[in-house]
């Protein structure tokens, strides 16, 4: 299959800049009428088709159609709060899309496996697939899988933990770096030079939980703890293996005064916590607005949680790829970032939003535990 003609290869067509071939296209001044003159030659020569039709008739180009397509989404196995505002998000582009004759379909993987993930995009591709939405883990196979598709001119966009060394077309998702140092900030003001604190991430084959830990690790140091002080356990999201691991660590280690959630099963953390008999001792920040940690920010027993715009990581890649797919438009940005919010629990919940302009000082604490 050719590869669609976008404002890129135009500008290179033509030895110009983007932005260059962006004024001609959207009949802007300044641009001399003899760059005017080579710029509408090479999308003649390429066969470019703007995305509007004015846009077309103007400088004498094909009219834009919007061919019937196919896009397909491959959801993690993750289950649970996560899943249900993914699924929210495409349902609702789902039914916008309808309109613009896209038919959406939905992969869920069973497990973590890359060999599964491959064979459920081969089946997407199989279907009609002309653009993939993907959250997968971060996987060299997955990563050249994404390279292939590339080449036949099937655009990828990656959602909530993104996959490195690969042509996908954008990123949709939290700046998870961002989140983490939001939470080492946070830990920060609750620990003394002389305590150990817990961090608990998930599946470290995911980037979006090795890169929370990255940026969680990176604002420690930069407030003068060291790692010496950090305990690290990977519990894959699950009760049982929570719940476990971090009663043995809060058992070995007496000082440990803070705990940082960078994954779900934040029940089998709390309730760890109880077992041990250190209710109220231990500073906790978990991740995701969840039903449980609602509940738990309420009864104190976890102190903030960094929330994530998930429903928007659901809708925004489908909308993302029919822009590529149906009007040829190319992202200039490689990451569309999410809000990153912090919620706290002082007679009912409130919410601070941040993002990675406003820096680590918007942080407002609720209150200050003593230890």
């Amino acid at each position: 299959m050719p590869r669609k003609v976008t404002i890129n290869m135009v500008a290179k067509q033509a030895g110009v800049s983007r932005g260059t071939v962006d004024r001609v296209l959207n009949q802007r001044p300044h641009v001399k009428p003899e760059l005017h003159e080579r710029i509408v030659k090479a999308m003649k020569e390429l066969g470019y088709v703007p995305p509007r039709e004015d846009q077309a008739k103007a400088l004498g180009l094909a009219v834009p159609s919007l061919q019937p397509s196919v896009l397909g989404v491959l959801l993690s196995n993750e289950k649970g709060h996560f899943r249900n505002e993914i699924m929210r998000g495409i349902r609702d582009v789902q039914a916008l899309l309808a309109d613009y004759s896209i038919e959406v379909l939905v992969e869920e993987c069973e497990t973590n496996l890359p060999s599964e993930t491959l064979e459920r995009i081969d089946h997407l591709i199989e279907q009609g697939a002309c653009g993939i939405a993907i959250c997968a883990i971060d996987h060299s196979k997955i990563a050249e899988k994404i390279d292939e598709l590339y080449d036949k001119n099937i655009p990828v966009v990656t959602f909530n933990s993104d996959i490195s060394n690969c042509k996908r077309l954008c990123f949709v998702g939290e700046d998870v770096v961002s989140g983490g140092r939001v939470a080492g900030e946070l830990v920060s003001k609750y620990i003394g030079p002389d305590d150990a604190f817990l961090v608990a991430i998930g599946n470290p084959e995911f980037n979006g939980h090795r890169l929370r830990l990255q940026g969680f690790c990176e604002r420690i140091y930069e407030k003068g703890f060291s790692g010496g002080q950090i305990e690290l356990i990977e519990t894959y999201n699950d009760y049982s293996l929570t719940y476990r691991k971090v009663k043995e660590v809060l058992e070995r280690v007496p000082n440990i005064r803070a705990i940082y959630m960078a994954n779900h099963s934040v029940t089998g953390c709390v309730d760890a916590i109880h077992e041990v008999g250190r209710t109220g001792e231990i500073f906790v920040v978990s991740h995701d607005l969840t039903d449980s940690t609602k509940r738990l920010l309420k009864s104190g027993d976890i102190d903030f949680a960094i929330a994530q715009d998930i429903y928007h990581q659901g809708y925004r890649p489908l909308w993302v790829l029919r822009n590529y797919v149906q009007k040829h438009i190319e992202r200039s940005d490689e990451t569309d970032k999410t809000s990153i919010d912090i919620i706290c629990s002082e007679k009912g919940l409130r919410t601070k939003s941040w993002t990675p302009k406003e820096g680590t000082e918007c942080i407002q604490k609720s209150r200050k535990k003593s230890h």
